[in-house]
């Protein structure tokens, strides 16, 4: 739709609905990029019912960089949105898609279910676990579909199933793997994860501390799964009030991050919301919104607009500006 066409469109639109909020998408096309884009359009304005329009046939796959959103300057209630399309050629998305595609391992329907995880589709994602878990031929599998509903229970707030499906993926393990085993690592982070959620902060310090004790032993001193057990000490000290001893520890898992993971991971997002939320705590309100937003871009640019992460981010934010 040519911008200013649009743009009339939507203004008589609020018009007529005093409550609704207008957005008026800019697309910038580089044509040097046509000859070798994965991302096609065609110019249907021909072939349209109204020509005038101009529209544009997009494929399905097709992804936009948002450059800025911006309010106009004759209505407040309409915002300008200048989108430039992109596609694996960009570095920075480039980037964050590999990262992705080697956090999310295993084959088949065992791959899927990460990522329909990763993207929040949980329901969907416990339904395919539930049906591999009825045909599982080995511990070893059972204990990854056990571990895996427990990261889906956690995700949904059910802390007290989280823990059963934890501790019965833990109990399979120790049978089979040695004490100081990375994988017992992620078991014990995660136990930690759900007590620290019920407000049981000594267990959840306790297991945290496990989860650490053979995360520094097993792993370099830059890897993300130690920046984890960082964060989530730092949590704990935060939970209780602790605040210096907070940052120390949110402090450590930032400079990991920051070295080993692309600017864009939700990971980084994590950490400087939660940064942002000690400061809340700590009273210092300007700092505290800065850390927020920061975490608010990452998430808008690595998560889909559904996700329940960004919902959260928003309303810190907000709960932050009112009290500013």
């Amino acid at each position: 739709m040519e911008p200013n066409v649009g743009m009339e469109f939507v203004e008589r639109t609020l018009q007529k609905s005093p409550d609704v909020v207008g957005v008026i998408f800019i697309i910038t096309i580089d044509q040097s990029k046509l000859s070798t884009s994965n991302t096609p359009f065609a110019m249907i304005d021909e072939h349209s019912a109204i020509p005038s329009e101009q529209e544009i046939l997009f494929t399905m796959h097709t992804i936009f960089r948002v450059v800025e959103m911006k309010q106009t300057a004759k209505n407040n209630r309409l915002w300008e949105v200048q989108l430039t399309i992109t596609d694996d050629n960009d570095p920075q998305l480039s980037t964050l898609t590999n990262r992705i595609r080697e956090e999310i391992d295993g084959r088949g329907w065992y791959r899927m279910g990460q990522l329909m995880l990763k993207v929040g589709h949980l329901d969907q994602a416990e339904e395919l676990y539930q049906e591999l878990l009825k045909n599982a031929s080995t511990d070893s599998d059972r204990a990854h579909i056990y571990h895996m509903l427990g990261i889906l229970q956690y995700q949904q707030g059910k802390y007290p199933e989280a823990v059963k499906f934890y501790e019965k993926s833990l109990e399979i393990k120790r049978k089979t793997l040695p004490e100081d085993d990375a994988s017992l690592a992620t078991s014990y982070n995660n136990i930690g994860g759900v007590y620290y959620n019920m407000g049981e902060y000594s267990k959840a310090l306790e297991y945290y501390e496990k989860s650490l004790k053979i995360r520094e032993v097993s792993l370099p001193p830059t890897h993300p799964d130690l920046a984890t057990s960082y964060n989530n000490i730092g949590s704990v000290y935060n939970g209780v009030g602790e605040y210096s001893k907070a940052l120390e520890f949110y402090g450590k898992s930032l400079k990991i991050w920051e070295i080993s993971l692309p600017p864009t991971h939700p990971d980084l997002a994590t950490s400087y919301n939660n940064i942002g939320l000690v400061y809340d705590n700590m009273g210092e309100y300007s700092k505290a919104l800065s850390y927020l937003e920061k975490a608010l871009d990452i998430l808008r640019m690595s998560l889909p607009p559904t996700h329940p992460n960004i919902k959260t981010a928003m309303n810190s934010i907000a709960a932050v500006k009112k009290k500013l």
